[in-house]
């Protein structure tokens, strides 16, 4: 029985292999479809929740500009107390200014531009750029030593400066915060944890705390190694308030496998239907081409019938045919998918993530993907009488 299936798929090799491709391409679309959605879905997952799976935020109970605010106050000097803790990558503090009067910049006369406006303004320790992952597009970020000397100086987000005409440092720019006047030295254009940066007015703390009573901060941000937020999250409280550490409150992400299981849940379930539909195209070629073998072979059925052949060693020969194309079928396109996916992955500088059950599985799926298209053929031939089938090959 082998010997006569191997010799009916190979006696004609040009149409075994156009049979076997539509195989091929299904399985092949299956593996590598699946495989690069996992692949992708988790790259995406990875992007989106890197930067807040980084972060922790710390708040107490009394964090705020003013200064009759009640509870543990938050220290402005927070880099020197976190960034040596291990995990940490940056740290800083923040404070909104509140009621710090209009934003303007020196008289000019220009008609056409706009030189004062209500715009927000924060104070912030040194830190701060890291920690948000900000970018100067122009000029520097304030140190340690303008905050230790209270040097008037300010930052300015990159839409504001666009606004109030100031596109040149080296000019030393003025801009007043209500009736205090501030040296423009950067602009900041970037800020991936803290979009508000780009529009506002940023300020030392020391200089927040003489001229606008702001001494305490808010918030602290603290940028954090990928899986030390939540040791971080228990130590920073500690770290910044070692007296009372239960007033003072930790923010770490929460972890992001339901979102990552998400998003693979969706990008798999598209992926899938699309290698099944690829999947069935093949099953239908295989289902088309064994029928019409059928029909141009029906003299050697009768001729076998003839013999002493039953109908189930009719029926055999020709599933066994389907399956055989199906299982080659299935090993080429299991390997062309994992290759694929392989390729795909280098190219994008991603790491590949492939279920290590798919490639065994595929050939197992081609051999009965086969095996179900030439039921129906294998069923029809088996049906023939001798008679009838050596008449009709005459």
């Amino acid at each position: 029985m082998i010997d006569e299936i191997l010799a009916g798929a190979l006696a004609r090799p040009a149409r075994a292999v156009l049979t076997t491709l539509g195989t091929v391409l299904g399985l092949a679309s299956l593996v590598a479809t699946l495989g690069i959605s996992r692949t992708a879905g988790n790259q995406i997952v990875e992007r989106f929740d890197e930067l807040s799976a980084t972060q922790v935020v710390v708040r107490s109970a009394g964090s705020g500009g003013g200064q009759g605010r009640s509870g543990p106050a938050l220290p402005w000097a927070v880099e020197a107390r976190l960034d040596r803790l291990n995990g940490v990558v940056a740290s800083g503090a923040i404070a909104d200014v509140p009621n710090p009067g209009q934003v303007r910049t020196v008289p000019v006369i220009d008609p056409t531009g706009e030189n004062s406006r209500t715009v927000p303004v924060v104070a912030a320790s040194s830190g701060v750029l890291d920690a948000v992952r900000g970018h100067i597009a122009a000029g520097r970020w304030f140190d340690d030593g303008h905050v230790s000397r209270a040097d008037p100086v300010a930052i300015v987000g990159a839409d504001l400066a666009t606004e109030l005409g100031i596109t040149r440092l080296d000019l030393q720019p003025g801009l007043f915060i209500g009736d205090e006047l501030f040296t423009v030295i950067g602009i900041i254009d970037e800020a991936l944890r803290d979009r508000g940066f780009v529009g506002s007015v940023i300020i030392p703390s020391t200089v927040a705390a003489e001229r606008f009573g702001v001494t305490r901060p808010e918030r602290v941000v603290i940028e954090v190694d990928l899986g030390a937020a939540d040791l971080i999250a228990l130590q920073a409280p500690v770290a910044l308030s070692p007296n009372a550490p239960e007033n003072v409150s930790a923010a770490a992400p929460r972890a992001p496998s339901a979102s990552r299981d998400a998003v693979e849940s969706d990008v798999n379930s598209l992926f899938l239907l699309l290698g099944l539909v690829s999947l069935a195209v093949g099953a239908i070629g295989i289902a088309n081409v064994t029928l019409v073998t059928v029909m141009e072979r029906t003299g050697e059925i009768g001729l076998r019938r003839a013999i002493g052949a039953q109908r189930r060693h009719i029926a055999i020969q020709f599933l066994g045919e389907s399956a055989a194309m199906g299982l080659v079928g299935g090993i080429v396109g299991s390997s062309i998918g994992v290759v694929a996916v392989v390729g795909v992955s280098a190219a994008r500088d991603w790491t590949p993530v492939l279920e290590p059950w798919l490639p065994l599985a595929a050939p197992l799926a081609g051999a009965a993907v086969g095996l179900v298209a030439g039921l129906y053929p294998a069923l029809r031939a088996a049906r023939l009488e001798p008679v009838e089938a050596l008449r009709s090959s005459l």
